[in-house]
């Protein structure tokens, strides 16, 4: 079934992103994982794959896994190195195997490699939406929003107005990149939504595990982080260290959260890392939604 039509039928809810394993041999854990996050009973559960595509044949059989368990498993697709040959054979078989829905992206240049996107096949997230839009109406198809503009982005006139076009030419709904204000969220939906984009719009919580990987995203992503947050991860982990700093984490992400439904979110994409626990405490900080 289409995610979208899923959406309709049910809110609020949560749905989790993973990221494959790269070797196998770690795949056992890893659907250990998920096992323990089925409590939540996720909506959907969304899988990456690497820069460049360089998972995506781990992407196609996790996704088939997670289909046949009776998850609703969506795919990331992304522009680099794609052709319209190898979009065909991916998306066919992630329909045979069961997988309806993908999340279509740009995607991100393998380190060292340059790209003139000028040249490529598929420029924009937008272009594959349009092709399996035509191609492929069975399949449903999200988008990634960006509260902060993209980094490529002119500034944010620039940015919603492309992010609209990828809606309108047909994604079904948008899952935007972490953000650690809510405030931003909304306001994002309210600029979306004056541009004709009435479709959902599901916030990205990201839940904060230590002081360098929260270092690392800024600065790959570009977005906000309250002078507050920042301040007290900065005290947790200079007096408690990387324990500190995710039970700072946890808390932060449970006021996010309630905040976020509070104000009238459909539902929350939590970015799960691969890590159980941290977003089992998370969901029972939040409570009952």
């Amino acid at each position: 079934m289409k995610i979208a039509d899923l959406i309709a039928k049910r809110s609020p809810f949560y749905s989790l992103e993973f990221f494959p394993p790269k070797k196998r041999e770690n795949w056992p854990g890893f659907f250990t994982v998920v096992e323990k996050l089925n409590v939540l009973d996720p909506l959907f559960v969304s899988v990456t794959y690497g820069a460049g595509g360089s998972t995506q044949d781990n992407t196609l059989d996790i996704t088939t896994k997670l289909a046949k368990s009776g998850l609703v498993p969506m795919a990331h697709l992304t522009c680099v190195g794609a052709s319209e040959k190898g979009i065909r054979t991916y998306v066919e078989k992630l329909l045979a195997a069961g997988v309806c829905n993908i999340l279509a992206l740009r995607g991100d240049v393998p380190k060292g490699e340059d790209i003139r996107w000028e040249e490529c096949e598929y420029s924009y997230a937008s272009d594959l939406v349009s092709f399996v839009k035509r191609e492929y109406p069975d399949m449903g198809i999200g988008v990634a929003a960006y509260l902060t503009p993209h980094p490529e982005s002119a500034g944010f006139a620039e940015d919603r107005a492309a992010t609209a076009h990828k809606m309108n030419v047909g994604s079904d709904f948008a899952v935007t990149q972490l953000f650690f204000d809510h405030r931003e969220y909304f306001e994002y939906v309210a600029q979306m939504r004056s541009l004709g984009v009435h479709k959902p719009i599901l916030p990205g919580v990201f839940p904060v595990q230590s002081l360098d990987s929260i270092r690392r995203v800024l600065s790959l992503s570009g977005c906000n982080i309250p002078a507050k947050l920042y301040l007290a991860i900065e005290e947790a982990n200079r007096t408690g260290g990387e324990e500190a700093v995710r039970e700072t984490g946890i808390v932060f992400a449970a006021e996010q959260i309630r905040r976020l439904l509070d104000g009238g979110a459909p539902g929350i994409h939590l970015y799960t890392l691969n890590k159980a626990d941290v977003c089992l405490r998370i969901a029972e900080a939040v409570g009952k939604l």
